[in-house]
């Protein structure tokens, strides 16, 4: 007989698939995104208008990609603390004293045999908590840690998102998040479970790559 545990795994792999596929891949791709923003003196009412409008479009985008990325590293942390309740109930594993999304993930890993070095399996999972952190708190320790970790992350280049706040440029208000950081998320949380589950026909290759 096929225990909850063992049954978990392709289940919450199939939710987020469905959910980055029906909502959040979807959602991205509705935005419109302008892929520079014109700046200075403009020449006439209308132009300034219309970049005013593209900077808003961008920022929007912006911020849904972040909402997006909290979204979906709430759902698999949530995953995560089903399947080891499910393990600790059947006697597989004690994560009675596990706290912290960390020492989770890696208590479920160890539990599931899987390598977090693999296809830097552990570094996107981790990166995708850091980053809700900072999109959930602003600044702090997250924000730190991810900006040590992830310059990319604030990579700059033609301005293609201006922060529209007033006053001295808060550092969290900088990151920017891309659909190709989505995707890689995504293929990391799918990959996880792909990789604990027990079962046949297991997914272990997620079909999400970075463009």
């Amino acid at each position: 007989m096929i225990s909850n545990a063992e049954q978990l795994p392709r289940i919450f792999q199939a939710n987020l698939a469905r959910l980055f596929d029906r909502v959040i891949l979807p959602g991205l791709e509705a935005l419109t995104i302008h892929p520079q923003l014109e700046r200075g003196e403009a020449a006439t009412l209308c132009a300034f208008l219309d970049r005013a409008a593209a900077q808003v479009d961008n920022y929007t985008a912006n911020e849904a990609a972040k909402a997006y990325v909290l979204t979906l590293a709430a759902v698999f942390e949530r995953q995560m603390s089903v399947w080891a309740r499910a393990c600790h109930n059947e006697g597989r594993s004690d994560f009675s004293r596990t706290r912290g999304f960390e020492a989770l993930l890696a208590g479920c890993a160890d539990q599931a045999g899987i390598d977090l070095e693999r296809d830097r399996l552990g570094s996107d999972l981790g990166q995708m908590f850091l980053v809700a952190n900072v999109v959930r708190h602003g600044d702090g320790r997250s924000c730190e840690k991810l900006r040590a970790a992830a310059p990319k992350l604030w990579e700059a280049g033609p301005p293609d998102v201006l922060d529209l706040l007033p006053g001295e440029a808060v550092v969290s208000e900088l990151l920017r998040m891309r659909k190709r950081d989505l995707v890689r998320y995504i293929r990391a949380t799918t990959c996880f479970w792909g990789l604990a589950d027990p079962m046949p026909m297991a997914v272990t290759d997620p079909p999400y790559r970075e463009e």
